[in-house]
């Protein structure tokens, strides 16, 4: 097919002019002439999903400060019964947490190791591996830095307490870690690119609004997960890599590891360059169709079971997994606050990319230029919508109500706008001032490193 012939094409680029003039004569004499692309145009329905995922992910960080009775999550019992309709209904498709954070974690396997699979040289594999820390690093330590300047120096953490205690809010946290020092600070930007386990209680987790900070680090640990196992497609038969993915893929969901979803996103990713997924599923669209609906409508089948009707069951699954990284037998504990791995999430992931790796329209619809530009800046969007939300608009929302709950609904509204405006014209800011920076500094120094 034209799309797949496209996808396995190799996309090369010349080393950028800045960093050719940065370069010593000897670096830039050894260093090679192109590169692999980070961005190829074959990727963008890629790029769209993942801006998908940033509207749909500030959606959730916001209904849950604000109206936690029309999320997918802990309790609460305070809320309109509208909001309650919002959760039964709505909050499942458009603002799932644990949806969201599982499709991020199982679109970073699919697409980092999309440059050595297209253009499988030591070199690529080299530079992937190199300047992984360092386009990630930068971004968070600046966004943890902001979380130190506000809640340590400026506004501290009080009109948070004030906040929770007002609204009744079961999920907001309002104790927040306040770094005390700027050596607190700098470790627990250290800690983020550390801890291997209970991803979520890190100090920089807990210093972040939102407590979602733990993403990043399960991105970064598990992107070593997919380097070192992408290494051997080049060398291995089709059938043999299938039946070992199954294989893995089983086992790491056994033992609860996030490698369950990254080692799949490889698999999909090994699919799609190297066997001609897209082909494979034109030519049986019955067979294609049926399956990925079978998945999406079983995943969200549960999780409606579990928001209407059976809550109690929601976060029973862990009982089915092995505690290998605490005990070594079966999980006795069921804490829900903790991130999950979860099975509908897993199979809603799985039913959607079928489609939207089989259908043309899709992917037509995914490249529209507004999703490819949301998720050109969906790192800094994530780095920075929660501590806007947790500042300016718990601020705004508090100023317009006082002592009075009357005009909630109509302050928060409002505050929508503006952490929306704000966000967007923050996260540009952020995008070229330390984003794109930690990008090409990243390729600066694997450049310097091949000297």
């Amino acid at each position: 097919m034209e799309g797949a012939d496209e996808l396995t094409r190799p996309k090369r680029k010349q080393l950028p002019q800045w960093l050719c003039s940065a370069l010593s004569t000897s670096v830039a004499e050894k260093a090679p002439k192109t590169t692999s692309s980070d961005h190829d145009v074959s990727q963008d329905y890629l790029t769209g999903v993942r801006g998908c995922l940033a509207i749909m992910s500030f959606l959730w960080v916001f209904m849950d400060t604000f109206l936690p009775a029309a999320t997918d999550g802990p309790p609460n019992v305070t809320g309109l019964d509208e909001y309650a309709a919002l959760r039964k209904s709505l909050s499942v498709l458009f603002w799932n947490g644990s949806l969201i954070y599982s499709s991020i974690i199982f679109l970073s396997a699919r697409t980092v190791c999309l440059p050595f699979l297209l253009n499988p040289t030591k070199l690529t594999l080299a530079s992937a591996v190199v300047r992984r820390g360092l386009r990630l690093w930068f971004p968070t330590a600046a966004a943890l830095i902001i979380c130190y300047a506000i809640f340590t120096k400026t506004l501290t953490t009080g009109y948070l307490a004030s906040f929770d205690a007002q609204t009744g809010n079961a999920t907001l946290t309002a104790d927040l870690y306040v770094m005390p020092t700027s050596l607190s600070n700098f470790n627990s930007i250290f800690e983020v690119f550390w801890v291997a386990n209970g991803l979520s209680a890190q100090s920089g987790n807990w210093a972040f609004p939102t407590q979602t900070l733990w993403v990043v680090t399960a991105v970064f640990q598990q992107s070593y997960t997919v380097y070192t196992t992408m290494v051997i497609i080049p060398y291995t038969r089709k059938t043999w890599r299938l039946y070992g993915a199954f294989i893995f893929i089983i086992t790491a969901w056994w033992v609860y590891s996030w490698a369950w979803f990254t080692i799949s996103g490889l698999l999909l990713a090994d699919l799609v360059v190297n066997m001609d997924f897209k082909g494979l599923c034109q030519n049986h669209r019955i067979r294609t169709m049926a399956v990925a609906t079978f998945c999406m409508v079983a995943g969200y089948a549960m999780q409606y079971f579990w928001v209407t009707a059976r809550p109690d069951l929601q976060n029973e699954e862990i009982q089915y997994h092995t505690g290998i990284y605490a005990t070594g037998g079966l999980y006795t504990w069921n804490d829900p606050t903790t991130p999950q791995l979860r099975a509908d999430d897993y199979l809603v992931i799985v039913g959607f990319y079928i489609f939207l790796e089989s259908s043309d329209l899709l992917q037509k619809i995914f490249r529209n230029r507004a999703f490819v530009f949301l998720g050109n800046r969906s790192y800094s969007y994530f780095l920075l919508q929660s501590i806007i939300v947790y500042t300016l608009g718990i601020k705004l929302v508090s100023n317009m109500i006082g002592d009075s709950m009357d005009g909630y609904s109509k302050a928060t509204g409002i505050a929508f706008i503006a952490c929306l405006l704000v966000t967007v014209g923050a996260g540009e800011v952020f995008h070229w001032l330390v984003d794109k920076p930690s990008q090409k500094f990243a390729r600066l120094v694997f450049a310097w490193m091949l000297e």
